[in-house]
């Protein structure tokens, strides 16, 4: 599907372990596909995926985990799903902003996402994801929020000859007996540190520093993710 795309993964996998939960910076529906590229994985996602046409077919051939959103019982089931994955020696990959951004900064991280693999004594392995330019400019073009269509970000990235995927591995954390709040913070600031990513607490702050939105682009942030967002 990438090389179809003209996306090329550049990946730095220096601390991947086998069976760490991934956690994630969400920006396009491509993200699944470099994070499979470099780290195969299954993912977490929001139950009403599976109904999606396509993609939800592809989710589940890839050993997706299905969140009913606001059923405590259900979440119990999901955890002890991932929790065998998990064990399995597999990874299982999450996007704890809950929601997509254009990739020019990092939202607050829900904390629940991460606690199977604490409760299972798994790593969690934070990834950071950024898109690229071939002339070393941040991308705009994968970007898949607010009202933008499959079908816009999908021509938005195929009127670019190519483009340059980077996935950074961090240290793993979890291991010393934090809490899943204290290891969401972590992980948040090691992917921001690595993706070169300012933390904000809502897509609509405007990161200093950083590419302009293009003038002619006009497409609001918002939320396309396959992620509930709901979780806290």
């Amino acid at each position: 599907m990438l090389d179809a795309l003209g996306v090329e993964v550049e990946a730095d996998l220096t601390h991947a372990v086998p069976g760490a939960l991934l956690v994630a910076n969400h920006i396009s529906w491509i993200d699944i596909y470099v994070i499979n590229a470099a780290l195969p994985a299954a993912f977490v996602s929001k139950e009403e995926v599976r109904h999606w046409p396509l993609i939800g077919w592809l989710a589940a051939k890839n050993d997706t985990v299905f969140l009913r959103r606001g059923s405590r019982g259900h979440a119990r089931i999901i955890n002890q799903q991932v929790a065998e994955i998990l064990d399995k020696g597999k990874h299982v990959a999450v996007f704890p902003e809950g929601t997509t951004t254009d990739g020019r900064s990092l939202l607050h991280f829900h904390a629940a996402l991460i606690q199977p693999a604490l409760a299972a004594g798994r790593p969690v392995l934070p990834v950071a994801i950024s898109y690229w330019e071939l002339d070393g400019q941040r991308s705009l073009a994968p970007r898949y929020d607010g009202e933008i269509s499959m079908g816009q970000c999908t021509s938005a990235i195929l009127g670019r000859k190519h483009l340059i995927a980077r996935l950074v591995t961090t240290p793993l954390r979890g291991l010393n007996g934090e809490d899943r709040k204290q290891v969401a913070a972590d992980a948040r600031e090691a992917i921001a540190l690595a993706a070169g990513l300012p933390l904000v607490s809502s897509p609509l702050e405007i990161p200093d520093g950083l590419p302009a939105e293009p003038q002619s682009d006009g497409r609001p942030t918002g939320s396309r993710s396959p992620v509930p967002a709901d979780l806290a």
